[in-house]
């Protein structure tokens, strides 16, 4: 077992930071090719991780726009790329009680979310399923299993959505030889976990984490490499728990 994606192409969402970044990271580490899309305002940094990695390809779109999701995947055909692998990461979060939450932002985090995901798997398994082997990850959350902690109901709702799509989608997907996992991480060194839980609430949350740290995004990329190699043809409808004890079950 080696865990390899050598002659694999994967295209990564919200790639352009966090762990969209740590993702692409250990995929080009692990040998494959990748498609790289976050939003156009993000293109400077996704350019960046570009050049790091050495051969990438770029897109700047809003995949919860069905449209651009369509043309992002059409290019991909006009170019003749096979895609082999999806990871579901792009999305969003704020800090509101729903005292505070507008219905457009209750929507913006639904979209950013969950509806971004059922757009690409859409495109992805129309592609896929007449070349068995493919794989499509989601990124699910800690908070899928037992809630967000004060507030943030529209992201907990998003995650547990994110988890039983998961499930269905992967029932559908088995007969056509392409598995769908999630990996659930727990609380992760990032710039969204800080924007929304600020440097003391983060100091707080990480000292009930039983292993006593902060994921890092090599954590969840390399639970992701492990999803998307041949070695886990087996798993499918799986939602990895990568949280370091801090939910157990």
């Amino acid at each position: 077992m080696n865990f390899r994606l050598n002659g694999k192409t994967a295209l990564v969402t919200g790639a352009a930071r966090g762990i969209g970044a740590g993702i692409a990271t250990a995929f080009h580490a692990a040998g494959a090719k990748l498609v790289l899309v976050d939003l156009a305002s993000s293109r400077a940094q996704l350019e960046a991780l570009a050049d790091t990695l050495g051969d990438a390809t770029v897109f700047g779109a809003d995949l919860t726009v069905e449209h651009e999701v369509k043309e992002v995947f059409a290019a991909l055909d006009r170019a003749g790329v096979a895609l082999d692998i999806l990871v579901n990461n792009a999305g969003a979060a704020r800090a509101e009680t729903i005292f505070d939450m507008s219905l457009d932002s209750w929507n913006g985090i639904l979209a950013a979310n969950l509806t971004s995901a059922f757009l690409c798997s859409r495109s992805a398994m129309e592609r896929m399923r007449h070349r068995p082997g493919g794989r499509i990850i989601q990124l699910g959350s800690v908070v899928g299993h037992q809630g967000a902690l004060k507030g943030h109901l529209h992201y907990g709702v998003s995650k547990s959505g994110i988890h039983g799509f998961t499930r269905t989608l992967a029932r559908t997907a088995a007969p056509l030889g392409i598995t769908v996992n999630a990996i659930a991480p727990g609380l992760v060194e990032t710039d969204m976990l800080f924007s929304t839980h600020g440097a003391e609430g983060v100091k707080v949350l990480e000292a009930q984490v039983p292993l006593g740290r902060l994921a890092s995004v090599a954590d969840i990329g390399a639970a992701a490499v492990y999803l998307a190699s041949d070695e886990a043809s087996y798993l499918t409808g799986v939602i990895l728990d990568v949280n370091g004890g801090l939910y157990l079950r």
